[in-house]
């Protein structure tokens, strides 16, 4: 997410680091790169401009710190104008409103208006506990219907069977009586779309918002992230003519630019409240503006790493494992547990881009793809052990167990010896690390054999700065509870 971007800020600030204080003369040509860096992310170019010149006003304003180093500072004030420019702040919907909250979903053909739908019914369901209804209103997309109920039967929600031959108005007072007879919370609304605006899908989408209107519906538009510039003036036209509650953004794990998600608040006003980042239903996280600048100026995002970890991570059984380890008694079964927890919070590279400071290291590592491969070639070794050999390595010494192994797993006797050496060496290791790191909640995983630039079996994924004991809560109104040693 947005990789291009970020490596070409870390080059701009080059010319700022080591300098004494900021002035116009040591700032003017890192802000030239960084007005560049934007225009090429194809961010659009008033907000550049106007960015820019804030960033400018802020280094040489009055607010500058004597004594804080300068290229600490001048990142800081470009993180605040970044999270500015995107919303400052996470702006949820209000689902307070009884008795049913209509919600109609609109956008172009391909934006992901569809998938969107059902991630949000699963999010709703899951996260906000409400009762969720799925009224499927595109009837120029016939097959729509029926990817949007096969959604919706994976994520458990209840759904209209929409009849098709009548509008897009006529179907969605349908579905919000079904709603209420059956007294739902929320009805999702998705609606057709076109490979163009065009004037018969806004005479339908404002027909159908008119009809709604005394239930006071959220709008929200699904834009393609990938598209830029292009998925800001759709949103402007599509706000202009019915007027949009919110934007998503989808695709976002896709975009190594970022312009669309650096305009659209900007240019059209309406918030951004959720980003998608993957294909997997489960892959929707609310847009926090803050956050994602601290991403894109690698200065980690912690939050969400730990909100990621509190909803995958049994914490018990996390703690469970680390008095195995204290005693060494970590078993392959154990690492096992351990890789699939892992695999929950993301990819080695979406982990460590939460990481503070690990741009640099990811630059040094490249392409992490060996990594993930060889993950899953261990997996794969691992189950084709019994459960005996899981739980005590040394019956793998024998040389027909390691034969049976490398032949159900597809793999060479050599690996399968590779990987129980290398595993017998991290579980040495782990008794006197966690003697050491004794109280440090949830933040010690051993680091996993053959991963590029961690020593191979190195238990080298440590504890993120600034927690301690059990997961620290999140700072009021969601920010950084860590401060400003992360700017």
């Amino acid at each position: 997410m947005f990789d291009s971007l970020s490596d070409k800020f870390h080059d701009a600030f080059k010319n700022i680091r080591g300098k004494g204080k900021i002035s116009e003369a040591n700032i003017e040509e890192t802000l030239k790169e960084v007005r560049t860096a934007l225009l090429e992310a194809d961010v659009n170019f008033k907000v550049v401009r106007d960015f820019v010149a804030k960033v400018k006003e802020e280094s040489l304003g009055e607010k500058v710190i004597r004594g804080v180093n300068p290229g600490e500072q001048f990142v800081k004030i470009m993180h605040d104008q970044l999270a500015a420019i995107m919303g400052s702040e996470h702006e949820m919907i209000d689902l307070k409103r009884p008795p049913v909250i209509p919600m109609i979903i609109v956008g172009l053909n391909g934006s992901g208006k569809t998938t969107f739908t059902g991630k949000f019914a699963k999010y709703l369901k899951e996260k906000e506990k409400k009762d969720v209804y799925i009224v499927p209103a595109d009837n120029f997309r016939p097959a729509a219907k029926d990817q949007l109920l096969k959604l919706a039967s994976q994520v458990g929600v209840d759904y209209s069977d929409s009849d098709l031959s009548l509008s897009p108005r006529e179907i969605a007072l349908r579905g919000m009586q079904e709603a209420q007879m059956k007294g739902k919370e929320i009805a999702l609304i998705d609606t057709a779309g076109r490979l163009h605006v065009d004037q018969e899908l806004m005479a339908q989408l404002k027909d159908l918002k008119k009809a709604l209107d005394p239930m006071k519906p959220e709008v929200l538009f699904v834009a393609d992230a990938m598209t830029g510039q292009e998925a800001v003036n759709v949103a402007k036209t599509f706000h202009e003519e019915i007027g949009l509650t919110g934007v998503i953004l989808s695709k976002m794990d896709s975009d190594a630019r970022g312009g669309a998600a650096l305009s659209i608040k900007y240019v059209t006003g309406v918030p951004i409240r959720f980003i998608s980042t993957g294909e997997k239903v489960k892959d929707l996280e609310r847009f926090h503006p803050d956050r994602l600048a601290s991403r894109i100026l690698d200065m980690g995002d912690v939050l969400t790493l730990v909100e990621k970890a509190q909803e995958n991570i049994d914490e018990k059984e996390a703690e469970a494992m680390m008095k195995k380890m204290e005693k060494n008694k970590f078993s392959i079964d154990d690492f096992y547990k351990q890789m699939n927890m892992m695999s929950k919070l993301g990819s080695f590279e979406g982990i460590l881009k939460m990481i503070p400071g690990m741009g640099g290291l990811m630059r040094q590592i490249g392409d992490l793809s060996p990594a993930e491969d060889e993950m899953k070639r261990i997996k794969v070794m691992i189950q084709s052990m019994t459960k005996k050999e899981r739980d005590d390595c040394d019956l793998l010494k024998s040389q027909s167990r390691i034969s049976r192994i490398a032949k159900g797993s597809g793999t060479d006797e050599s690996k399968v010896r590779d990987f129980i050496k290398k595993f017998e060496q991290m579980r040495q290791m782990l008794g006197p690390m966690m003697q050491m790191m004794k109280g440090g909640g949830m933040g010690g995983f051993p680091g996993m054999p053959g991963m590029p630039g961690m020593g191979g079996g190195n238990p080298g994924f440590r504890q993120a700065p600034g927690m301690s004991g059990k997961m620290k809560k999140k700072g009021k109104n969601g920010r950084s509870p860590f401060g400003k040693k992360y700017f």
